[in-house]
């Protein structure tokens, strides 16, 4: 959520800076909406005031024996008035907090501008990509049964076996070595989480089709994030103790709303996914740095599994409604010829922050806390990578990357 301070005192550059989004911010409704608020509340107030000073008379009028009877009269219309205004100004508050809740974050003025994700700019390269192209990886491995997943639960639902399931959970254990290498304290966090969460995150209200619903107050988590960043919810943290830096293995669900036709084979587009996800809680004035600190953490991971990788700035027009600045990673996927999204580092300046009550006590004083986050990695994305890159196909084996294979107990997997 963006500060209503700054809406109010410079409405029109925040609607030209969310411009840059793709987002029309109508200045004039909120103009309207925070005016009657305004209005609504000062004559709460001043009715307030007024039983007040009127019941202290009735109470010394009573105690002298004289009579009550206009004064009564005089208050119950008050109190039959300030019920309607009371209840009027509820409802206001609640469309002004809708209101608010609809706006993305504002971008930083260094994303590079643009409408799509064409515009996205290509910040560095690493490794050799393969000029052959692969077989995609349900090609290569029978060991990943899309169609029984199918008669389990439906499509994009997947069953691994063997010594791919292996290969997963053994990237599961090295991304959650080197997050802890680097720093990341590791949670087991629930895989649900409550309207109140999604809220403060930014999922709800506004993409709420694209979550699972469990219950009236529970959804099955679309990201760690989540949980992750709600660990700090209602918080103050000494500004001596950030970055707070935390990470978490959970699966993730998603219901794929908008995406019918798109990566309908395979891993890459599914309801439910492995991931370990990156959160940090950091100080306005050194997250910058620590969004580049969290990108490279992503990164070395990629660099130890020695796959190609691309990292990409998404321009403002292509930026998550929460962020306010976004490194995407994309590894090299040999059957598709092109590069594929494997991880979205983001800063959110204290755009969660404010919805979740996050802040920071310093010298003098608090102020609201700026959450970072990003994918360390997308593992069933990792997985894919790896037996397409690592594909031999004159000897058909997969080979196993160096930093996995103590994990595995062996270099290669025979096909």
């Amino acid at each position: 959520m963006i500060d209503i301070k700054k809406l109010r005192d410079d409405g029109k550059n925040i609607q030209n800076s969310l411009l840059k989004r793709g987002y029309k911010l109508n200045i004039e409704e909120f103009l309207s909406l925070d005016s009657a608020r305004k209005d609504l509340q000062i004559s709460v107030e001043d009715l307030q005031s007024k039983r007040k000073e009127l019941s202290s008379q009735f109470g010394k009028l009573k105690s002298s024996g004289g009579d009550t009877d206009d004064l009564k009269k005089e208050i119950d219309s008050i109190n039959s008035d300030l019920k309607l205004k009371d209840d009027s100004l509820q409802d206001l508050l609640v469309s002004l907090n809708n209101f608010m809740l609809d706006i993305p974050n504002i971008p930083r003025e260094d994303v590079p501008l643009g409408s799509s994700e064409i515009d996205n700019v290509v910040v560095s390269k690493y490794g050799k990509i393969k000029t052959k192209k692969s077989p995609d990886h349900l090609s290569i491995t029978s060991d990943i049964d899309t169609d029984i997943a199918s008669n389990l639960a439906g499509s994009r639902f997947s069953v691994l076996k063997g010594d791919i399931s292996r290969l997963q959970r053994s990237l599961i254990h090295f991304m959650l070595e080197v997050a802890a290498k680097n720093g990341y304290e590791e949670y087991y966090v629930p895989f649900m989480a409550n309207k109140e969460s999604l809220r403060g995150t930014g999922q709800l209200p506004k993409f709420e089709e694209d979550l699972f619903k469990a219950s009236d107050n529970l959804y099955l988590i679309p990201t760690a994030e989540v949980p992750l960043t709600n660990l700090f919810r209602n918080t103050i943290i000494p500004q001596d103790d950030l970055p707070k830096k935390v990470t978490s293995h959970t699966p993730c669900f998603r219901s794929e709303a908008g995406s019918y036709g798109k990566d309908t084979k395979g891993l890459i587009r599914q309801h439910q996914f492995e991931k370990i996800e990156l959160v940090q809680v950091t100080n306005p004035k050194t997250s910058l740095d620590d969004l580049n600190s969290l990108l490279s953490n992503a990164e070395e991971i990629l660099q130890l599994l020695d796959l190609p990788y691309q990292v990409i700035e998404l321009c403002t027009g292509d930026l998550g409604f929460s962020s306010s600045k976004t490194f995407d990673i994309e590894v090299w996927m040999p059957s598709q010829g092109k590069f594929r999204e494997i991880s979205s580092c983001s800063n959110f300046s204290d755009f969660q922050a404010r919805r979740s009550n996050i802040k920071i006590k310093t010298d003098t004083g608090k102020l609201l806390a700026h959450t970072i986050n990003g994918s360390a990695l997308a593992v069933g994305r990792t997985l894919v990578a790896i037996i397409e890159n690592n594909f031999n196909d004159e000897e058909n084996y997969i080979e196993i990357p160096d930093v996995l294979r103590a994990f595995m107990g062996k270099d290669k997997i025979s096909l």
